[in-house]
This record gives C-alpha cells, sequence and structure tokens, in this order.
C-alpha cells in the first residue's frame, strides 16, 4: 500500500511559507475570481486583496461561491467573511470600481495581479498599469467553453464580446473550475520555479494546450 506524501514534503515547507508571503491582489470576484479566491485560500496563501464595486444577485450562485442568504451584500465583503469563515484569515476587501484615478493606490510592484474582470475595458487598465509599473500580473478569461490562462508579458486584450456572457451560464461551471485549478497551478509552479506557464483549455476536446 502506497504512503501518501504529505504536501510539504512534495514540495517543500520554503514554497508554502513563500506562498503564505506573498501579496495578491484578486481584480473581480465573480464566476472565475470568488471560486480562484476560494481555492488559493484552502493552499496557503493567505496575505490576499479582493477589489469588486458588484453586490451579489441571486443568479451569481450558479457558477460563483455565494449562497441565498448573500444575496444582496458586496462580493467583497462576503468573500472576507468567507475566508475568515474557512482558513480564518483576514483579507482586505476592496468594494470600489477600479479606476485610473485609484490604480495607483490598490496595485503596486511586488504583488501578483489576478485579473479576472468579465469586461474589456478594466482588463485593459490593469494590463497596461502592470506592464508601464513592471507589476506581475495573470488574466483568467473565458469564451463559451474556452479559457486561458496567460501572464501578462503575452496577454492580448480581447475584443468586445456581445452576446451570452457564458460566466452566468449555469453549465460554464466545469469550465470555470478547471480554469481556476490551472491558473492556481500557475501561480504556484511560478512562485517555485520563476516559470511563467500561459495555457489554453478547450472543454469540448478536453485539451490543455501552452500557448
Amino acid at each position: 500500500m502506497k504512503t501518501l506524501i504529505h504536501e510539504e514534503t512534495y514540495r517543500g515547507s520554503k514554497l508554502l511559507t513563500k506562498m503564505a508571503d506573498q501579496d495578491l491582489v484578486f481584480c473581480g470576484v465573480g464566476a472565475v475570481g470568488s471560486n480562484l479566491v476560494e481555492n488559493m485560500i484552502r493552499q496557503g496563501f493567505s496575505k490576499i486583496s479582493v477589489i469588486d464595486m458588484d453586490r451579489i444577485e441571486d443568479h451569481n450562485r450558479q457558477t460563483q461561491i455565494w449562497t441565498q442568504r448573500e444575496a444582496g451584500q458586496l462580493k467583497t465583503a462576503m468573500m472576507k467573511a468567507r475566508a475568515f469563515n474557512v482558513m480564518g484569515i483576514t483579507i482586505n476587501d476592496i468594494p470600489h470600481k477600479l479606476e485610473a484615478s485609484n490604480i495607483k493606490k490598490f496595485l503596486k510592484p511586488g504583488q501578483i495581479v489576478i485579473d479576472s474582470f468579465d469586461n474589456v475595458e478594466s482588463r485593459r487598465l490593469v494590463t497596461e498599469h502592470c506592464l508601464s509599473n513592471k507589476i506581475e500580473c495573470i488574466h483568467i478569461g473565458l469564451y463559451q467553453d474556452v479559457a486561458e490562462i496567460c501572464w501578462n508579458e503575452r496577454y492580448r486584450i480581447p475584443d468586445k464580446v456581445t452576446g451570452l456572457d457564458v460566466c452566468e451560464y449555469p453549465l460554464a461551471r466545469n469550465i470555470i473550475l478547471l480554469a481556476v485549478a490551472l491558473g492556481t497551478e500557475s501561480i504556484i509552479r511560478y512562485m517555485d520555479t520563476g516559470v511563467k506557464e500561459n495555457l489554453l483549455i478547450t472543454l469540448k476536446d478536453f485539451k490543455i494546450s501552452h500557448i
């Protein structure tokens, strides 16, 4: 019978300490962002800020982490409460719209910024600010049954998409959770090895490709 390898033995306690000490800023805690924060705090990340101006709507429960009881509340406040309830950590909740006038206050060198916004304008703002200020940034986005995980140096801002918002579609939950798992792993591998992996996930053929 095989002996299970503890995470500290598998990857090293130094990596877990490094993860706990790393400042992360999540831009958007919707379908991708809310699931991603919860996944990452359960793995040992604890220095976290979340930026989102929205309140929870009832239909958000299909693809996000919220409960019926949380409808109407600020997403950032509920994310803070959940992080404390799940892992006993206190995160920094920022219930504001990220704009050119305040972005320097919230996104700074030394952080890893995770862009999971659902609109082109906000993605452009984050992309350009992080590039010009040498801030590490990874983008996680969805389109139909495709997910992209891309570090800022290779990221291309998508065209404006019209029609169904995949993040509000109940059957999109599977591609969302795949993106969350691989996005988390890409960040951990970067912290462990310094290598930035850019990935494309296509649900139709269950394919994961480096891009």
